[in-house]
This record gives C-alpha cells, sequence and structure tokens, in this order.
C-alpha cells in the first residue's frame, strides 16, 4: 500500500510539471546558409542556427533578390509548437541584426519558463516583419501543420551578401542553454537595387 502511494504521489508531482517539448522548422525559401536535416537542425544556436556542440555546414547558397520589392519566406514547422516568427536583415554583419524577442516568463521547478514573447507591432530596422504565422492550435496526430508563407518588403538597397534572419519565438517552453527560447535560420542574399527607386539610405553601406 505504501508502494502504491509513493509511486502516487510520483505521478502527480510529475503531471505538474511542464513537459518540455522542442519546436522545430525548416527554412524552404529562402534557401538556408545552413544545410538542414530533415526536421530544419541545427537551428537553436542564434543568431543563425548551429548548435554549441555542432555549428552546421554551410550551403554556400548565395540567394539573389532586388531592393524595393518583395521577398517570399516560406517555412515549414517540422515539430509543432506554439508561438510566432520575425523576420530581419543585416546587410555588412550579423551583429546588426537585433537581440531575440524578449521573454516574459514564469518560475517552475524546472527553471523559468516562456510565457509570451515581446512583438514590434510598427517594426523597425533591421526587422522587416514581426509576430508572423502566430499559432497555438496543435494540428491532429500525425499530420503537420501546413507549410508557413508570407512575403515582405525589402529596402531599396545593394549589398553582396545579405542576411536574412528568419526566427521562431517558442511560448510555454523552457530555456535551452543555446538558443534560450528561440530557434534561428539565415539566408544569404545578393540584393541589388531597383534604378527606378531611391536608395534607402537609412541601411548601412547605402
Amino acid at each position: 500500500m505504501r508502494l502504491v502511494r509513493v509511486l502516487s504521489v510520483a505521478i502527480l508531482l510529475a503531471g505538474a510539471a511542464p513537459i518540455l517539448t522542442d519546436a522545430h522548422f525548416k527554412l524552404l525559401e529562402p534557401a538556408s546558409r545552413l544545410v538542414e536535416d530533415q526536421r530544419g537542425d541545427p537551428q537553436k544556436l542564434g543568431p543563425c542556427g548551429g548548435t554549441s556542440a555542432n555549428p552546421g555546414t554551410p550551403s554556400g547558397i548565395v540567394n539573389a533578390a532586388q531592393g524595393g520589392s518583395k521577398l517570399h519566406i516560406k517555412l515549414q514547422e517540422t515539430i509543432y509548437h506554439p508561438g510566432f516568427y520575425r523576420v530581419a536583415l543585416a546587410v555588412k554583419s550579423v551583429d546588426e541584426l537585433p537581440p531575440d524577442p524578449v521573454a516574459i516568463t514564469r518560475e517552475t521547478a524546472k527553471g523559468p519558463w516562456s510565457i509570451s514573447g515581446a512583438i514590434q507591432s510598427n517594426p523597425q530596422m533591421p526587422v522587416l516583419a514581426d509576430g508572423l504565422f502566430s499559432h497555438r492550435t496543435r494540428p491532429a496526430a500525425g499530420t503537420q501543420l501546413p507549410p508557413f508563407e508570407t512575403d515582405v518588403d525589402l529596402p531599396n538597397i545593394n549589398c553582396e551578401k545579405c542576411t536574412v534572419q528568419i526566427v521562431q519565438f517558442m511560448e510555454d517552453h523552457g530555456y535551452n542553454k543555446d538558443g534560450g527560447y528561440t530557434y534561428h535560420h539565415c539566408a544569404d542574399v545578393k540584393i541589388t537595387a531597383d534604378p527606378a527607386k531611391p536608395i534607402d539610405k537609412g541601411w548601412p553601406g547605402q
């Protein structure tokens, strides 16, 4: 009888603790800077993916886009997790990329747990779009969410190898040592300004 009581308490305690489920996403368009596996790994480490144990293998792909036009973003969430996505642009160095979204957290027996992340309602340079694909409904068992797609406006600039960063902020998630509450992918993009439009001189190097 005592053993049954002990087991019952253990089960109740386990049920009260949050369950850590890592989200994953795969960057489909533009082509990723790193070679990704079917789940999109490696992707935890900021600002552009990899992990502390595996920095990832460069794909060598440089995408092409015209400044002052739209860039198509397409990604697949391979392991569901509630949250949202953000797109940012660095022109000369990844140091220009913004910090990961600031998290609101609560304390648990297993450490801090994310509740929500900060979203720019009016995105400011270098953020191009924020709060994208916000979702909190788990797909049916054995299925995936359909790919997320959108177009974001590019500034009218010239750069040989800009960095487009796409990050996923995970709500209801424990802190991970590599990426906090955020997963990361980047794409290298050569942007050529549209000569019929004025240059956006607020961006670095313009």
